[in-house]
């Protein structure tokens, strides 16, 4: 409980933070004026390859990472293509890493955080003197300390998507004279990777497939609302899970919802469990996803799938060591309307009172330690 409460504490001092400066904002307006400037889908077409398996982990497990925004990237990346070009049309870079109109303008990060003092204003420790105690002059300085930092994790990301492995690395970079990465010049690789071929499998917009086997659709407030901003990898990752099952099985979703065990989970996708489960919860929290109603028994759920792949998919286990009914999930893309920033807020701040009570409510059960001692030995 200690640690759900710190991790909790952490990410709401990181959002408000985000909020004081303005960073989800105006990535997202970033965002809005190339949607508006663009071909204005309401939808962005994802190709499965990126969620599907291949061994132990997904190319997109391998993204849900404790730190960096390589996930988040490689996803506006799709978004920027898609508002920019037509169907089937080859990707190329048009975008600086930093400056106006850039990458990292696409990017909402709360800075660097100093774990001494308890603040975000370290940066000013390196300020000259001369420009102390102007506030114009401060805040400039913490704007450019912010920049260099989102400029950090873009390349950041661009290095982690290289790094995913030769066949599926999801973003190629040449080399200069004396073999650094050339970061403005990168290229973007299809969902699927880079693949096993001489020539990459360079990004292309693809086409919206009739059957969720190929693609998937992410609405658009899911960028414009900063959601993509604010929510961790694992919970991205959880999110675009139950969008390809709810895509997949259409009307089970629609009249039972969706589920997903551990087993089929791990060989389908490779997201382990604690990730699943946090993730749903907090989805659940954030109000992107509701508990659907159960089907009277688990049989009732597979007879309404036609698709063998589906139903050995979503079957439970045929042995467990003890009886395990999973939770049925609906999709509430309604939730996505909602400025993420302030739906985050208000929960993660709500969810701080309920563990703090809960907290307080085991040390009232445990006399010695509302003594302030540890337990005595027996």
């Amino acid at each position: 409980m200690a640690d759900a409460r710190e991790t909790n504490e952490r990410r709401l001092r990181r959002l408000q933070q985000m909020r004081r400066t303005g960073s989800v904002t105006q990535a997202s307006e970033a965002l809005g004026g190339i949607w508006k400037a663009g071909k204005k889908p309401d939808s962005i077409v994802l190709r499965t390859a990126l969620l599907r398996a291949d061994g132990e982990r997904s190319r997109l497990t391998k993204l849900v990472l404790p730190r960096g925004i390589a996930l988040r990237f490689y996803l506006l990346a799709l978004f920027e293509a898609q508002c920019r070009l037509d169907t089937g049309d080859s990707w190329q870079n048009v975008r600086p890493l930093k400056g106006a109109e850039s990458w990292s303008a696409l990017v909402a990060i709360d800075g660097a955080y100093d774990t001494v003092s308890g603040a975000y204003d370290a940066a000013l420790e390196n300020m000259p003197p001369e420009l102390r105690g102007s506030a114009r002059a401060e805040e400039r300085w913490r704007t450019r300390k912010l920049e260099d930092l989102r400029l950090r994790q873009v390349k950041g990301a661009l290095r982690t998507l290289e790094e995913l492995g030769h066949e599926d690395a999801l973003v190629w970079m040449p080399r200069g004279a004396r073999g650094q990465r050339l970061y403005e010049d990168f290229s973007l690789m299809e969902e699927g990777g880079r693949g096993d071929m001489p020539t990459p499998d360079f990004y292309t917009v693809p086409v919206r497939s009739w059957t969720a086997a190929r693609t998937i659709t992410l609405p658009k407030d899911f960028f414009l609302k900063g959601w993509i901003q604010v929510l961790n990898p694992s919970e991205v990752a959880t999110w675009l899970i139950l969008r390809w099952m709810s895509q997949w099985a259409p009307r089970k979703h629609r009249v039972s919802g969706v589920f997903l065990t551990t087993r089929p989970r791990m060989q389908a996708f490779g997201l382990r469990d604690d990730a699943w489960e946090d993730g749903c919860q907090r989805l659940l929290e954030f109000g992107l996803i509701r508990h659907a109603e159960p089907p009277e028994g688990l049989k009732a759920a597979l007879d309404a799938i036609a698709d063998p792949v589906i139903t050995a998919l979503f079957s439970q286990p045929t042995r467990v060591r003890h009886p395990y009914q999973p939770h049925f999930w609906q999709m509430t893309d309604d939730g996505l309307a909602e400025n993420a920033l302030q739906a985050l807020d208000r929960e993660l701040t709500h969810r701080r009172g309920a563990l703090a009570n809960a907290a307080m409510k085991r040390v009232q059960h445990d006399p010695e330690r509302l003594a302030g001692h540890a337990p005595a030995d027996e």
